[in-house]
């Protein structure tokens, strides 16, 4: 088969791409390549390993059979022009290193760690130790984590925080459906209880994918109901929250504090965009990561494996794993 890859950060993991039986393949890899070129490549080729597919690619890929997207989320690929045999598969592999990344940014903020890095570089050494007037931070263990959504992102980060001693609750689509038996959760209930969760969490944390119905869910009236010192940590999508009411919220210490991976633009969207367009980047209670809680080695060398075994598949004749369109 004629693979094609347009992904510049799985082209990096080309041992991991070679197993699973891909190895005899013939590999073109496209990285950063423009468009029009990768329109005319595509002609030929049975499988793409993407990110991103265009309507015109779409169309001009007339003998493809799988499309293989390199992450979660395939609202960047034109699936309505793909032709009906096409099959349409994606991964995942973030949840343990997002969950890293949140039981970090959540120690950060509990232990002030942004406000004794900048003071002690200014030479100030801010410690209860020579000033018993500093404020304390506060160990995770015994606090309580409300996590909204409870796919693999949110699955991980319960089993992250729960390994530290908190005590964990959810809200999701689907209250009684099934869990995962190594989760330890006090409850879990439908979305129509998410003011209950704000209100009873010493940290938020949003997982849940953003869709109409979920642009905006937190907002000034939800922020109002969470508890003075409570952390925010978002590493789903920037347009679950209100922007404007977030920064409000955090300028005027009406929250203790927030952990943004996830932004309202991104610089992909054109010169200019950086994000957002308040000055979070004044607030000393913002850790502000630029959406890469899931970037280590491990998510993407996964990915690769998997993304491998797939088309290994696919040769052989064999059911695919993750598909999220069934070619007909």
């Amino acid at each position: 088969m004629r693979i094609v890859l347009t992904d510049p950060i799985l082209a990096r993991f080309t041992d991991e791409l070679s197993r699973g039986g891909t190895d005899g393949h013939d590999w073109e890899f496209l990285a950063d390549r423009p468009d029009t070129e990768i329109v005319r490549r595509l002609r030929t080729a049975d499988v793409l390993v993407a990110s991103r597919m265009t309507a015109p690619m779409a169309e001009a890929a007339a003998g493809l059979r799988l499309v293989h997207v390199t992450g979660a989320g395939y609202d960047r690929i034109a699936i309505d022009a793909l032709a009906p045999g096409v099959t349409v598969c994606n991964t995942y592999h973030h949840g343990p290193s997002i969950a890293e990344h949140v039981v970090m940014t959540a120690l950060m903020l509990s232990r002030r760690a942004l406000r004794a890095d900048r003071l002690l570089r200014e030479g100030t050494w801010e410690s209860v130790a020579v000033d018993p007037g500093v404020a304390l931070g506060g160990t995770l263990a015994g606090r309580t984590v409300g996590v909204v959504g409870l796919g693999e992102i949110g699955g991980h980060v319960v089993r992250a925080m729960t390994a530290l001693g908190m005590r964990a609750r959810a809200v999701r689509r689907t209250p009684d459906g099934p869990l995962p038996e190594d989760l330890r959760l006090d409850r879990v209930d439908g979305e129509d209880r998410l003011d209950e969760l704000l209100a009873g969490s010493d940290i938020v944390v949003l997982t849940v994918p953003l869709s109409a119905a979920t642009t905006g869910l937190i907002g000034a009236a939800q922020l109002a109901r969470m508890r003075p010192d409570a952390l925010l940590i978002n590493v789903a999508r920037g347009p679950l929250v209100d922007e404007d009411a977030l920064f409000d919220a955090l300028a005027g210490h009406r929250i203790g504090g927030a952990g943004l991976d996830v932004w309202w633009s991104h610089p992909k969207d054109g010169p200019g965009a950086r994000g957002y367009t308040r000055p979070f980047h004044d607030l000393g209670n913002v850790v502000m990561t630029p959406h890469h809680s899931g970037h280590t080695r491990e998510t993407f060398a996964n990915r690769a494996l998997e993304i491998a075994g797939n088309i290994g598949r696919l040769a052989a004749g064999e059911p695919l794993t993750h598909v999220v369109r069934a070619g007909r």
